[in-house]
């Protein structure tokens, strides 16, 4: 945990005189971190940014260690040396949300951390809403530079979130900004970027180290203060303008990191910005019978009866249960959902951290398709309302994908629904201290009496069925012959070519035979444009890997025809891709990063596999 106080005088006693000296003739800064076994304080400036006359002051505060409060805004300290230096805090004051007024901060705040350390205590929110050994892993996972490179590199995200924050530079421009969950300090830099005059970036996990040295290596030490600690836990020396943070996880609310952003607005002044404003969570049913018979079958490896001898059936039960505890971490073609989505939004300028305890979520869906229900899909969006411009941040299945995909969780059995029918039911998401939420899903048909599904699930523990594979369309969405589509196709473009004086040979256009003579192959018209220097103009280097070859020989003096067959070449071919991958899903194709470097909730997403979280690197 770590404090910054500014604007503080720094005086040694003298014992020979019995007087305090000050030391520094200009004010400075200090940062008081916590390191379990003692406090270390020391300076965070320079004097006018002379490196010359940079203030080198460090101490610290053990549990036996001497000192007391001194004088209205004064506090005194004996080191192990038997020195005495006497801290001067200016009278700085901070606007109280809680309580609608102002309240003196720098000398008390100080106080208040010395006297919690040497005597104990109170546990902060997150530790009291936290299991310590998820806490542990959590900060160890996001600690590591990979994880952060993986983030940084889902290009919508980061995009997005740099867009959102330029084309809003009146709300950060000579502004003080709260970056809450740092991580590497990309978004604090995005906020020096619009204008920003101070930027503190708030860090719990080893990253804040790496964070200081990137602000270092740019030379922004001077607009982005690091702080190494929990926003439950810190203290800034000042209220601020705008918070900013990346604080949603699998399905919104996951990693329960949407709780801290949230308190965070204790420092937030009033009339205040949050980047992001408000987070929707889309909820739809879906059928997918692929996944549903997928989950089955895993089960029934328990099903077997002499497994080398050995009877597994009686764990069958448990084994299902156990597969469809799981959500699904994956991506999906959006005609799988029967009916619209519903939405649950949270307003954070509004919402407060204990709304997020429990979240009920009451669901109606108007059937659009005759079909199966076999769970509920889940994505979200998120919306920067700034006051110039209002940018948003999609995760949903048509839009390009993200390192958050989309989620699905099962039901315990299918409902088989016609269209117009109606189906009610809800989600209900409750917090555990493992960071994330135990689901339970309850549907109904209102049209057919007792036809009922539900199901309990873990989001702490999702199954990763991303492949990188292109998404599948959903059986029977052809309206006519795929077969003759293409084929009518492929005639079309044999039309046009024959019309355009070229012969199709395996689909690509070859020189009519008319056209050829024995002057090295180069037709009368080709000779009548070398004579009158049209050949040049028109003539265009050949590129011999630009183009794929079907046995067709090339010759010289043909390089005036390859740049019209190359084009007729890629024709002829996207006419079959186009055909042959039209299926393919929306959002696949502006994949972000390499499947390779995708994270989701401390495990990278591979085939069939849940992978244990944090492998060394």
């Amino acid at each position: 945990m770590s404090s910054i106080f500014e604007e503080v005088y720094l005086y040694d006693y003298d014992e020979e005189k019995l007087a305090f000296y000050r030391r520094y003739h200009k004010p400075f800064n200090i940062e008081v971190i916590d390191e379990s076994d003692k406090l270390l304080i020391r300076s965070r400036n320079k004097i006018n940014n002379d490196n010359h006359n940079s203030i080198q002051f460090q101490t610290e505060i053990y549990k036996d260690t001497p000192c007391s409060e001194f004088s209205k805004n004064g506090f005194v300290i004996t080191d192990e040396n038997g020195k005495t230096i006497h801290l001067l805090f200016g009278k700085k004051y901070i606007y109280d949300n809680e309580k609608a007024n102002y309240k003196e901060t720098d000398f008390c705040r100080f106080t208040k951390l010395v006297n919690d350390f040497k005597l104990g205590r109170t546990e902060s929110v997150f530790t009291l809403r936290t299991d310590e050994a998820s806490a542990t892993q959590y900060f160890q996972f996001y600690g590591y530079l990979s994880q952060q490179q993986n983030m940084m590199q889902d290009y919508i995200r980061t995009s997005t979130y740099q867009r959102a924050i330029l084309s809003n530079m009146e709300d950060f421009h000579n502004k003080i900004i709260l970056d809450v969950g740092a991580g590497s300090g990309i978004l604090s830099f995005f906020a020096v970027q619009a204008g920003a005059r101070k930027v503190y970036a708030v860090e719990a996990s080893s990253m804040a180290k790496h964070a200081e040295q990137l602000v270092a290596s740019n030379k922004l030490a001077d607009k982005i203060i690091v702080i190494p600690g929990k926003i439950e836990e810190i203290c800034l020396p000042e209220q601020v303008d705008v918070i900013i943070s990346e604080p949603m996880g699998y399905m919104l609310f996951n990693e329960r990191m949407l709780e801290t952003y949230l308190h965070a607005k204790k420092w937030l002044k009033p009339g205040g910005h949050m980047f992001p404003t408000r987070g929707d969570l889309h909820v739809a049913p879906f059928s997918d019978a692929q996944l549903y018979t997928e989950q089955l079958t895993k089960a029934n490896f328990w099903f077997q009866q002499n497994f080398h001898g050995v009877d597994l059936s009686a764990l069958r039960n448990a084994a299902l249960k156990e597969y469809f505890y799981q959500p699904v971490v994956d991506t999906f073609d959006i005609r799988i959902c029967v009916a619209k989505s519903n939405r649950y939004s949270v307003d954070f300028l509004k919402a407060h951290e204990k709304d997020l305890h429990v979240i009920d979520i009451p669901l109606k869906f108007h059937i659009n398709q005759t079909d199966e229900i076999h769970g509920l899909a889940f994505w979200f969006d998120v919306a920067f309302f700034g006051s110039q411009q209002a940018v948003w941040l999609s995760t949903a299945p048509t839009q390009p994908l993200t390192h958050w995909y989309q989620v699905r969780c099962l039901i315990d059995k299918p409902l088989f629904v016609q269209r117009g029918y109606t189906i009610s039911g809800r989600v209900l998401l409750v917090s555990n201290r493992r960071q994330s939420y135990n689901v339970q899903i309850e549907l109904k048909v209102d049209e057919i009496p007792g036809s009922h599904a539900s199901n309990s699930l873990d989001l702490k523990n999702p199954y990763f069925r991303y492949t990188g594979q292109p998404v599948q369309q959903p059986p029977g969405c052809n309206q006519t012959s795929p077969s003759e589509d293409y084929w009518q196709q492929f005639d079309a473009a044999q039309q046009q070519q024959h019309m355009n004086g070229g012969n199709l040979i395996n689909g690509v256009c070859s020189q009519p035979t008319n056209q050829m003579n024995t002057n090295g192959g180069i037709t009368q018209q080709q000779q009548q444009q070398q004579q009158t220097g049209m050949g040049h103009m028109q003539q265009q280097p050949s590129h011999s890997n630009s183009a794929f070859s079907y046995g067709i020989p090339s010759h010289p003096n043909q390089s005036a025809q390859q740049p019209q067959q190359q084009q007729q070449q890629t024709q002829s071919m996207m006419m079959f891709n186009s055909n042959s991958g039209q299926v393919a899903g929306i959002n696949n194709m502006n994949f972000p990063v390499n499947q390779s470097l995708m994270i989701g909730d401390y495990a990278a997403a591979v085939s069939g596999q849940t992978i244990p979280p944090y492998k060394p690197i």
